[in-house]
């Protein structure tokens, strides 16, 4: 990457985003780009930091957690303190999938078990009916 500054149009193009996309970040405190007269001027840093807005939204992050974890980087304990609320959040996330993993799988086997059962009902009641009469 030896670009340092991006225009808004830019970032949409490189992120496949709108620029509406990009102002309501910019509204929530998210990036925070410079201004040359009437134009954003993005830097690196605002860059980096709207790649990991994407990737929290990706994840399930809401808008205030990913600011909160943004911010947490520029604030006391800076990195560190960053790092460990990340585990820990991923940890917890983790936990919830895997449980909506599980019960999906319950529910799919449900599934498996229902259309088995109906299908052996089909054959029985099938062999057993008399044959319909054809239609005039």
């Amino acid at each position: 990457m030896t670009q340092s500054t991006w225009t808004i149009g830019e970032l949409a193009e490189e992120f496949g985003i709108t620029l509406r996309a990009i102002r309501f970040y910019e509204d929530k405190g998210l990036l925070r780009p410079e201004r040359s007269g009437q134009s954003r001027v993005f830097t690196a840093r605002d860059r980096v930091r709207l790649q990991l807005v994407l990737r929290g939204k990706r994840l399930g992050f809401s808008l205030e957690e990913t600011g909160r974890v943004l911010d947490m980087y520029d604030e006391q304990p800076g990195e560190l303190g960053q790092l460990r609320f990340l585990l820990a959040d991923i940890a917890q996330r983790r936990g919830v999938l895997t449980r909506r993993r599980q019960d999906l799988d319950e529910a799919m086997a449900e599934l498996d078990e229902l259309e088995q059962r109906c299908r052996l009902d089909l054959e029985r009641l099938s062999a057993t009916s008399p044959p319909r009469p054809a239609d005039p």
